[in-house]
């Protein structure tokens, strides 16, 4: 492939379809924003020096969403057309050599290697330009594409094609590869002779044609890809093809998928060889997952690492944190926040670790709250123990060292510091450190009244 390749992404409607205050293009779907989609698969193949998207409605927004990513923008005031769209940019473009790509930001689908085969399909027919077709059982609402022997004769629209026109499968998917030579010298000749006004870059097909330069096809076999979004119906079959795709391409890797029809996986997650996923789980983000994991249905990661061999247990919630090595999480556990459980660490259920690290090997597995905590090895936390970390105006920490002991519904409120080895008694309100090795009870003296019960009981029935 040539290095000399701009690719421009049309991204400057709102999509009123969509029914959405939102622009089209800043709906998401496959766990990430539709022209995230389109920029990354252009940004595969040419540099961001090359790559520009065309925004107009929300384009600070756009522009927010893209800002990591380097490409250039070209501003498009008034919708006036995709042919519009280009000239918008024309000062920017028209001095880059080599060939033009256009794109659609709301049309996600296409994978890099289609486009790599229309780059050399353009590259190899040295035509002014060529264009991704597909068949279609059903082509309502699309240009059709009238060609010949492989040359494209004209794209003619829905509204203005004959009934014999009309009757053609073939429709044009909207994304081309030109010379940009050929591209920049003829542009200018599109008119806006239509009853919309506006400037159509379909248009260039047959300007090129009366120029005696040819434009060519390059038909797709999956019409999915050149799959353009209009309404929330169409994100949301885009958005299936897409967990569709991710999931068979883990499958295929060795990832075992529960009722994979269920199941819900960003494009960026990682999963290792012989894990298995169950139904109704949702990996988001940049998740990452090593092998021999078991991930129990229903659970949700987000922007996590998963160690080798670790066990997340049904309805469980885990937010940008880290599980080492044979960790177990779960069920219904909430583990967010920059948790982290070192090697062979247990977290049972109902409970929930913010911000805090559980060392390796160490225990809590009943409803318990620890916040903003360094807890040691091999400590074990009772059922019903809490951080109090918040004392109104600020959080505070909980350090507790390797070995301790701690007692069912025990309250430690911090600042503290728990030493290594020390017992905390169940029920006790800690308020102070407490020194390694040492037992800390802070709770009242037990008092039994006998007969105070019956003689209650009497005095309300007289």
């Amino acid at each position: 492939m040539e290095t000399e390749l701009t690719v421009v992404i049309l991204a400057a409607g709102l999509g009123t379809r969509m029914k959405s205050s939102k622009a089209k293009v800043l709906h998401r779907a496959g766990g990430k924003a539709l022209i995230e989609h389109v920029v990354d698969t252009a940004l595969a193949l040419t540099g961001p020096e090359r790559v520009f998207v065309v925004v107009g409605h929300q384009a600070e927004q756009v522009r927010e969403v893209l800002a990591s990513r380097g490409v250039g923008f070209i501003g498009q005031r008034e919708q006036k057309g995709t042919g519009h769209a280009l000239l918008s940019g024309r000062e920017a473009l028209s001095g880059l050599s080599g060939r033009l790509m256009v794109l659609y930001g709301d049309a996600p689908l296409i994978t890099g290697a289609t486009l790599r085969r229309l780059v050399a399909a353009q590259q190899e027919a040295r035509a002014a330009g060529t264009v991704i077709t597909a068949m279609v059982d059903d082509p309502t609402g699309y240009g059709r594409v009238i060609e010949r022997g492989g040359a494209v004769e004209a794209i003619v629209e829905q509204k203005a094609g004959t009934p014999e026109q009309l009757k053609v499968k073939e429709i044009n998917s909207g994304i081309y590869c030109f010379d940009a030579g050929d591209f920049w010298r003829h542009v200018g000749e599109i008119r806006t002779d239509n009853p919309a006004k506006e400037y159509y870059l379909t248009d260039i097909v047959e300007i090129f044609n009366r120029a005696g330069k040819s434009v060519r096809a390059l038909r797709i076999d999956d019409p999915a890809e050149a799959l353009g979004i209009n309404d929330r119906i169409e994100l949301a079959k885009v958005d299936a093809i897409f967990r569709t795709r991710k999931v068979e391409e883990l499958m295929r890797s060795g990832v075992t998928i529960e009722k994979p029809e269920t199941v819900t996986i960003d494009p960026g997650v990682r999963v290792g060889m012989d894990t298995i996923i169950g139904p109704f789980t949702q990996l988001l983000g940049a998740t990452t997952i090593g092998g021999q994991c078991e991930i129990g249905a229903c659970s949700i990661l987000e922007d996590s690492q998963v160690g080798d061999r670790v066990q997340v247990k049904p309805f469980t919630s885990i937010a940008g944190s880290r599980l080492g090595d044979e960790a177990q999480v779960g069920p219904y556990a909430r583990i967010r926040m920059g948790a982290q459980l070192e090697g062979g660490a247990h977290v049972g259920n109902f409970v929930e670790l913010k911000n805090t690290r559980l060392g390796a090997k160490s225990k809590s597995m009943h409803l318990a709250y620890l916040g903003d905590s360094d807890i040691g090895e091999r400590v074990n936390v009772g059922a019903g123990t809490i951080t109090c970390n918040y004392d109104g105006v600020k959080k505070h920490a909980t350090k507790i060292g390797n070995g301790v002991f701690v007692g069912s519904n025990s309250t430690l409120v911090a600042p503290i510091e728990i030493g290594e080895g020390a017992y905390l008694g169940a029920g006790s309100v800690i308020t102070d450190n407490v020194p390694s090795d040492a037992l800390a009870v802070g709770r009242a003296r037990q008092i039994s009244k006998e007969g105070w019960a019956r003689k209650r009981r009497e005095s309300r029935s007289s």
